[in-house]
């Protein structure tokens, strides 16, 4: 993983209508530069410079069949950048604080389940 194209990859998705965009060829696989750009409202060169970003990013490759250009995901750098953020959400003490809180819960829970001796002497004298 490269840290160039980890900020190429958060660049990229900073921009809202690139988020959405990708969002578009997810769920539609490969689509026509003329498509995407009829889904937003805003200019076709804009998209273009949009779609420009994506694929200098590694986003996104353009697949030319005949006169049409079919843009495509490529999920490979959000992979990257999913990685690379998650050293500051993968922190072992967190892990082992969330462990000791579950082994603490199972004992209370134990505990309550068992019936209290000096309750059930009291219940019987009185």
């Amino acid at each position: 993983m490269s840290y160039a194209s980890v900020v190429d990859a958060a660049q990229a998705i900073a921009e809202p209508v690139r988020r959405d965009i990708l969002v578009l060829l997810l769920h539609e696989g490969s689509v026509p530069a003329g498509e995407i750009a009829r889904r937003f409202s805003i200019s076709r060169p804009a998209i273009s410079r949009h779609l420009r970003v994506l694929r200098e990013s590694g986003l996104v490759r353009a697949e030319t069949t005949g006169r049409q250009r079919l843009y495509v995901l490529d999920p490979a750098p959000l992979a990257e950048l999913a990685g690379w953020l998650a050293q500051f959400t993968s922190d072992p003490a967190w892990q082992q604080r969330l462990d000791a809180l579950e082994t603490e819960v199972y004992r209370t829970r134990r505990e309550r389940a068992r019936p209290d001796p000096a309750a059930a002497t009291e219940q019987e004298t009185a």
